[in-house]
């Protein structure tokens, strides 16, 4: 523990203790333990209220509950795969842009692409619809059907597999993003419709900030080791 936790209220510096060995979406990380927390505060309230005293009262709250260490795993992996989910529904949402961007490049632009800039094209929108794709099935192998059922022995070769493979599918698909801005600001001088060529570059650099972002924290969960899966039946 800390030395800063040390001095807090032995339920906070519970909390704060968990929290910190934790990866995973900001609100859903804060309900976790905050839910957490307001339970281990029930019960050493209960405990307190039949005479125990508040020192024991906490240490039979934990026992129950369980040491951070014991609840990081399975809160982990619930974090890991809220962050999956997250990721592959930014990737939904910003590609199709990525893929607008370009088009909207092709047919408003004064130019026609030579040979090199239509094969980057085409490698680029390889790389989004295999990043969509991957999107899809991630939503899909992690949504409310697929935790009815157990997932077959071996169907992920390692706990973070799926993680890892979405972070950097994610990753991928966000170092496309500058390449294509980059393009639509060169071409955008010599187009009748520039405004719309430019406000596309705009919103395909901001799709890029969002997607890096989120595949950065879906890589983080990969690496955290308390990832576990399949997901935990509730």
């Amino acid at each position: 523990m800390s030395g800063a936790a040390r001095h807090l209220d032995p339920v906070e510096a519970h909390s704060a203790e968990l929290a910190g060995a934790l990866r995973g979406p900001t609100r859903a990380k804060a309900r976790m333990v905050s839910e957490i927390r307001d339970g281990l505060a029930d019960t050493v309230e209960a405990h307190a209220l039949s005479g125990v005293p508040y020192p024991n009262a906490v240490r039979a709250a934990v026992r129950e509950f369980g040491t951070p260490e014991e609840l990081a795993p399975s809160c982990q992996r619930e974090l890991t795969i809220a962050q999956v989910r997250s990721t592959a529904r930014t990737v939904l949402l910003t590609v199709p842009l990525l893929a607008a961007c370009w088009a909207g490049a092709w047919t408003a632009a004064a130019w026609r692409p030579s040979g090199a800039a239509e094969a980057l094209a085409a490698n680029l929108a390889a790389l989004a619809v295999l990043a969509a794709l991957l999107a899809v099935a991630a939503l899909a192998a992690t949504g409310g059907l697929a935790r009815r059922f157990s997932a077959p022995e071996g169907l992920f070769t390692a706990p973070e597999g799926l993680a890892r493979a979405v972070a950097w599918s994610g990753t991928a698909a966000a170092a496309a993003m500058p390449i294509a801005t980059a393009a639509l600001a060169v071409v955008s001088p010599w187009s009748a419709n520039w405004p719309v060529i430019a406000l596309a570059a705009a919103a395909g650099a901001a799709s890029h900030a969002m997607l890096a972002a989120s595949a950065r924290s879906c890589r983080q969960c990969a690496r955290t080791p308390e990832a576990g899966w399949p997901p935990a039946r509730r």
